[in-house]
């Protein structure tokens, strides 16, 4: 199943199409139709709809750079990584000489490229050449540190995190991010000191940084005093921090119970209803996992699709009901090719 760190994790390692697909959507769909219908594709997640959109614009006629452009994030979309990377490359090729948005734009896509088919050397140059152009990206320089930790120079990856929370002092979401990071390449203590000096030096600090950043520390009793006056004033994100440090100590009745109190307020938090549901596996409540994780995939407009998707499978496969799953799982790994944990779940369930 997908757990709320997985989901996050994921959210944090790898790029985000959706933002950089809408910077060049309305301008595309003026100035070369095809290439919009293609861009409109890819949002839908059709990817082959979308080269056939890129190959009938190439027959037209229309704008080069976003032609290769397009096609680059297609073949992200359907985990041709290495197709993706000679699309970018060729669309940086195709520059005019003077440095655009879109060249920022594409660089980022291109190490994202680099990254998912594991050439991390190429994709620390491209963020290096991303800094070499502006050098207060603070996002460049914080991906250049995941994928520093990558290649094992935890030491420069430090350099790039500690560049990027002397940029953004305050932003405690980044703080924990980097935590995240550190944490997934086996570095937790020197995650968990950013976190105990960003407490140390955070007077002004709100009930509800303070109790999430408690979470990651396993300070689950300061969690709960700081999380529970967060809730009184917070949004979702309160809640789900609160139940989850209640699950993590065990109390997966109370946990539930703090889930559903925001749902019994707001139907608008596809992550609650998300948790929600890997609680009440973890309960032994398929049924009510099940029903949880589908209304969270009737959220409109939620991050974590992929996540529910894949999460509602697993429902249906504690309830013994293997052939819908195998059935939803042809449709999944049709949306998400390359998740490797989907395929041997499809093995698993074509035995069934």
């Amino acid at each position: 199943m997908y757990n709320w760190n997985h989901t996050r994790m994921k959210s944090i390692i790898c790029f985000s199409f959706a933002i950089l697909t809408a910077l060049f959507l309305g301008a595309c769909s003026k100035a070369s139709p095809n290439v919009g219908k293609g861009m409109r594709a890819i949002e839908e997640l059709d990817y082959q709809a979308a080269l056939d959109c890129f190959e009938q614009a190439e027959e037209d006629h229309e704008d080069a750079r976003q032609i290769s452009r397009g096609r680059g994030i297609a073949y992200m979309g359907l985990a041709s990584y290495e197709q993706a990377a000679e699309c970018f490359e060729e669309t940086l090729k195709l520059s005019r000489g003077l440095v655009e948005s879109m060249d920022y734009d594409v660089n980022y896509y291109l190490a994202a490229a680099y990254t998912k088919c594991g050439r991390l050397n190429d994709a620390e140059a491209t963020y290096d050449a991303i800094l070499a152009m502006k050098s207060d990206e603070v996002e460049a320089y914080f991906l250049r540190g995941n994928v520093r930790m990558g290649l094992n120079k935890a030491d420069q990856a430090e350099e790039d995190f500690d560049r990027v929370l002397s940029m953004e002092p305050r932003n405690y979401e980044r703080l924990i991010q980097i935590f995240q990071v550190l944490d997934n390449y086996g570095h937790r203590e020197t995650g968990q000191a950013y976190l105990k000096a960003a407490l140390d030096q955070g007077s002004n600090m709100s009930a509800f940084d303070k109790g999430r950043i408690y979470f990651y520390l396993e300070q689950y009793q300061n969690a709960y005093t700081a999380l529970e006056e967060a809730r009184s004033t917070g949004g979702a994100e309160a809640y789900l921090y609160l139940g989850r440090a209640y699950e993590a100590t065990g109390d997966y009745n109370y946990a539930a119970n703090v889930y559903n109190a925001y749902l019994a307020q707001k139907t608008d938090s596809a992550e609650i209803y998300n948790q929600l549901g890997l609680c009440e596996l973890k309960r032994g409540e398929y049924q009510k996992a099940l029903d949880a994780f589908q209304a969270g995939m009737k959220v409109e407009n939620n991050e974590i699709q992929q996540s529910l998707s894949y999460n509602e499978i697993v429902a249906y496969e504690y309830l013994g009901e293997f052939t819908r799953a195998k059935v939803l799982m042809e449709t999944y790994l049709q949306n998400y090719p390359d998740d490797a944990n989907a395929q041997r779940e499809y093995t698993f369930l074509s035995t069934r």
